[in-house]
């Protein structure tokens, strides 16, 4: 059902019920004032309209005077446009601003019980919904949904209007999905940006006007990498399992779509690097949710804060939302210092992780499972939990291959001995080699590997990982016993090779 339906349908709906107060929250309020006059000329009911710049205005109707621009005038004129049998709307564009003076409640309050009697209903349009608790229980709120893919189609066609101007129906589809979530104005905007820019109409600009939607909300961060698979040494199960359910054929059924993952680990095992070549890997943003940014001072801004990040979320979809290490981020949820914020926000990103629509691919990272509560792997709200072992001596030539040739180190420099160290810790060991130019031997004289500093701290978790956790580098259920036996066979084959 196209959107424009779906917004006149239920103000249809609420209006002949005659619920006297009506929110609509739009960031577009042409397009919204232009689906309620249509509403109104259909229905034969009478229209009038005010904002702080024009004043009152009514359709067909001149100059209403000087008092126009007086919200407290602007609510009380709506009694004189009812008739015994017709119904009256006065829409009163952005008057949350309004809100903060006892008179404007009061009236309004006033009104609303008026207007039940004599079908006059009040409609505010605001992009933000802030209802004074006096009256909260008097407004019903409804949103202006943002244009769906048929209406950005729509838009897209008719800006590009010239041959060529438009893509190939496959590329079409990518960039209407990359759209997704932008306003009518700015989806008009990234189209025709993209024609002066290319001379036709590209993804570009769109995620471009969507980056700008980040740094406008200041509760995200955007990270676009060159850096695919082929940068990351191991782990062949866990990126085999995201690419399949990310690029599988039928993902756009929301029956069949991926929900994404958890992924538990010693530090420096490639969680957060892994999940940023997925995003190269299968062509989509990676969205960095900083829990502690969503932190306010003033009683409510927290949650209010997490509602507008995951309301960012969906509409940057289709992407991939990055945690990293939540249990620290939730990590005051079972405390009374905070007066249960973190414990609500933890409520609100679980409820959102079971139910929401969007295609976000979410990947979780953690290193101290003790940390999370049992609800949070449960099934339906992650596809998978993967444990990242250390790497084992396969998964650790690759990834010292990957960085002698990122540092530029010799490769007949002998290795050092890098017992349970972490793909980090390698790397950490080639650049201190290329920045003191040192040998990787002496290089390695630098580096104390995190299974050594936290050893306790990591043979819990591969114990608790055990027999819970999918292998994050082969097919199955990672079993430590498992992995200790692999590795005794990779000493042996390197053993013999030597």
């Amino acid at each position: 059902m196209p959107t424009t339906t779906s917004l006149t349908q239920k103000l249809a709906e609420h209006v002949a019920a005659c619920f006297p107060g009506l929110w609509i929250q739009s960031h577009e309020h042409q397009d919204a004032l232009t689906e309620i006059a249509q509403l109104c000329h259909d229905l034969e009911w009478e229209l009038a309209t005010w904002d702080i710049d024009t004043g009152l205005s009514v359709p067909g109707q001149t100059e209403q005077g000087g008092s126009s621009n007086d919200p407290l005038a602007a609510i009380k004129a709506i009694n004189a446009m009812t008739t015994p049998e017709g119904t009256a709307i006065l829409v009163l564009q952005n008057f949350h601003r309004f809100l903060q003076s006892a008179e404007v409640v009061q009236a309004l309050s006033q009104q609303i019980y008026t207007g039940k009697q004599n079908r006059a209903i009040v409609i505010i349009l605001s992009p933000v919904v802030q209802i004074p608790t006096e009256l909260e229980r008097m407004f019903v709120v409804m949103e202006h949904d943002l244009p769906n893919r048929e209406e950005l189609e729509e838009i897209a066609r008719g800006i590009a209007t010239e041959e060529g101007e438009l893509p190939a129906e496959a590329e079409l589809q990518l960039i209407l999905d990359a759209a997704s979530g932008l306003t009518r104005m700015e989806a008009e905007n990234a189209f025709s940006l993209s024609l002066v820019r290319d001379g036709r109409i590209t993804g570009d600009a769109v995620w471009e006007l969507k980056t700008q939607t980040l740094k406008k909300s200041g509760l995200l961060s955007l990270y676009r990498s060159d850096d695919d698979f082929s940068s990351l040494g191991g782990l062949s199960a866990l990126k085999a399992f995201c690419k399949r359910a990310m690029l599988h054929p039928q993902r756009g059924n929301p029956l069949k779509r991926p929900r994404g993952v958890l992924l538990l680990s010693p530090p420096g095992c490639g969680k957060s690097q892994f999940c940023k070549a997925l995003g190269r890997e299968v062509g989509r943003p990676v969205l960095n949710l900083d829990i502690g940014s969503l932190m306010g001072s003033l009683v409510g801004q927290s949650e209010e804060r997490t509602r507008e990040a995951l309301k960012v979320i969906d509409a940057m979809a289709p992407c991939i939302a990055m945690i990293d290490e939540v249990e620290k981020a939730f990590a005051g949820m079972n405390g009374s210092g905070d007066s249960g914020v973190a414990s609500r926000m933890f409520g609100m990103f679980l409820s959102w992780l079971n139910d929401h629509q969007s295609d976000v691919f979410v990947v979780c990272t953690a290193n101290d499972v003790s940390k999370l509560p049992p609800e949070f792997s449960r099934s339906e709200r992650f596809d998978g939990v993967f444990f990242l072992d250390l790497p084992d001596r396969e998964e650790k030539d690759a990834i010292w291959a990957l960085y002698r040739d990122l540092f530029e180190i010799d490769a007949g420099q002998s290795a050092p001995d890098d017992s349970d160290w972490t793909g980090a810790e390698i790397k950490s060991c080639c650049r201190l080699a290329a920045l003191l130019d040192l040998p990787l031997r002496q290089a390695a004289q630098n580096v104390v590997p995190v299974a050594v500093t936290a050893a306790e701290s990591v043979g819990r978790l591969r114990s608790w990982a055990s027999g819970r956790c999918l292998s994050a580098s082969q097919s199955g259920i990672y079993g430590q016993a498992g992995r200790a036996s692999r590795s005794r066979r990779s000493v042996k084959r390197e053993a013999s090779n030597n």
